[in-house]
C-alpha cells in the first residue's frame, strides 16, 4: 500500500478537485452536517483558499486515491505571542478508516506547526464523534481549560 500526504496547491486542478470531493463526502456525513456542499462552495473554495496565506490543506492519498483531508488555518495566541494552527476540517473516507491516516496527517500538521514556531494545535470535535475523539486523544489532544475552577472552553458560533 502506497500512502502519501500532500500539502496541496490550490491552483493545481486535480488536487483542488480532490479537496472538493473529499469535503463534499464529509459534508454529507452526520459529523459534517449531513447536507451537501453548496454549488458556490464547490466552484469557488479552492480559489478563495488560495488567497489566504494562512491556509493550507493536506490530502492523504492511498495508492494515488484521495483518502483523507485536513483543512488548516494559522491563527495567533496573544498570551504566548506565537502562531497557532487550527485544524478546521478532518475527513478520512470510510473505506480507508483504520489505516492510521488521521495520525499520519496529524503528524504532518504538527511538523508544519513546529516549522512555523507555533505554540499549539487546536481543533473542534462533536461530542458524539467518539472515533475522532479517540484518534485525537491518541495523538495527544485534550479538552481545553486554563484552570479547573473556570471550567472547560466551549465552542460557540453566531451565524451571519
Amino acid at each position: 500500500m502506497d500512502v502519501n500526504v500532500v500539502n496541496i496547491d490550490y491552483n493545481h486542478p486535480q488536487q483542488a478537485q480532490d479537496m472538493i470531493d473529499l469535503l463534499a463526502c464529509y459534508a454529507l456525513d452526520l459529523m459534517g452536517g449531513a447536507s451537501p456542499l453548496m454549488e458556490e462552495t464547490k466552484a469557488n473554495l479552492a480559489q478563495e483558499l488560495a488567497k489566504l496565506p494562512h491556509a493550507f490543506t493536506l490530502i492523504c492519498y492511498v495508492n494515488n486515491q484521495p483518502a483523507g483531508l485536513m483543512n488548516c488555518f494559522e491563527a495567533f495566541s496573544t498570551f504566548k505571542c506565537k502562531p497557532i494552527i487550527n485544524i478546521h476540517d478532518v475527513i478520512v473516507l470510510p473505506e480507508f478508516r483504520g489505516l492510521g491516516l488521521s495520525q499520519l496527517m496529524l503528524s504532518t500538521v504538527e511538523q508544519i506547526a513546529q516549522d512555523k514556531g507555533c505554540c499549539k494545535l487546536t481543533l473542534e470535535v462533536l461530542e458524539a464523534n467518539q472515533p475522532a475523539q479517540q484518534a485525537y486523544t491518541k495523538f495527544g489532544f485534550s479538552g481545553y481549560e486554563l484552570d479547573p475552577r473556570a471550567g472547560k472552553a466551549l465552542f460557540w458560533e453566531k451565524l451571519l
